[in-house]
């Protein structure tokens, strides 16, 4: 399959990409891997007439740390940021995720901030990005502004960019040591799109959990968390977790989805195995925080 005809732009400036962009928003795409466009445009799922490149631009795939943050540039290779010893440190469960996206070969050409902007529902990366909390830095001819995580996804493929701004950037907020994360997908190979996922994130304070976030995906149109099962955690001693509080965790994040039927799995199956993967989460989430603190 070919894609059809396009014009492609190989951008040396970022000024220089979102100028094209907002001349032509509302027939141009902005590649970087392409892992997810390409693909598409294959299928004829996506017809743009410009092709905005962004792999020219220099200083867009940096990998730098700061005081509880992580940020990713918009070229930087999911391969790099898998393998990068600041990530493993900073941000263990983002590292953890990746080696789910896809197959090395896809990690090889694609791109971090990509998989967010293609947000795909069933896709690992929205759904850390929503967890840990963060922001996506946005620019556009008219300036540049900041997106937080919570504010981001709108719905099925679809985010809060304009069609005249580039994400040069993702920010993702890092836990501190007293953290305990958990990541974990159901596909029917290695390297599907999940048939229902979760990431999980508990932080300690003086042994009781001061921060809860669960977060499902492949459940819904985006990535859900889900309060009311974070809610029954917080304020509880770590040595009080019991079996009847990850099974009401569990019944909390099973209601919460209302996801439909197709034909990888039914809704009942996805909303089963969400609340089994919620106990699983919690539990291994509260053994490495309590292993950290």
């Amino acid at each position: 399959m070919k894609p059809p005809a396009f014009t492609h732009h190989a951008c040396r400036t970022v000024e220089e990409a979102v100028g094209l962009l907002d001349s032509a928003s509302d027939d141009s795409k902005v590649i970087s891997g392409g892992q997810s466009l390409v693909p598409m445009m294959n299928l004829r799922l996506a017809n743009p007439a410009h092709l905005v490149d962004l792999n020219g631009i220099p200083g867009l795939n940096g990998i730098e740390v700061g005081d509880r943050t992580l940020t990713v540039g918009a070229t930087a290779r999911q391969h790099a940021v898998e393998r990068s010893t600041h990530v493993a440190t900073s941000a263990p469960l983002l590292a953890a995720a990746l080696k789910h996206v896809g197959h090395p070969q896809i990690r090889n050409r694609g791109t971090v901030v990509g998989s967010l902007c293609h947000a795909d529902p069933a896709a690992e990366m929205p759904a850390v990005f929503l967890t840990l909390g963060g922001h996506v830095s946005a620019q556009s001819a008219s300036g540049t502004r900041t997106i937080a995580a919570g504010d981001f996804f709108d719905s099925y493929l679809t985010t809060a960019l304009e069609p005249n701004e580039i994400a040069t950037a993702v920010t993702f907020d890092t836990p501190n040591g007293s953290s305990g994360w958990y990541f974990e997908e159901v596909a029917r190979r290695h390297g599907d799109f999940a048939v229902i996922g979760i990431v999980a994130l508990l932080t300690l304070s003086g042994g009781v959990i001061s921060d809860a976030r669960l977060t499902v995906f492949g459940g819904a149109a985006t990535p859900v968390r889900i309060p009311a099962a974070e809610q029954l955690l917080v304020g509880v001693a770590a040595a009080d977790v019991d079996a009847d509080l990850l099974a009401r965790a569990a019944a909390e994040t099973s209601a919460a989805l209302r996801p439909s039927d197709d034909i990888h799995a039914s809704g009942d199956y996805r909303r089963h195995v969400a609340g089994v993967l919620t106990t699983r989460g919690i539990s291994t989430s509260l053994e490495r925080a309590v292993a950290g603190s």
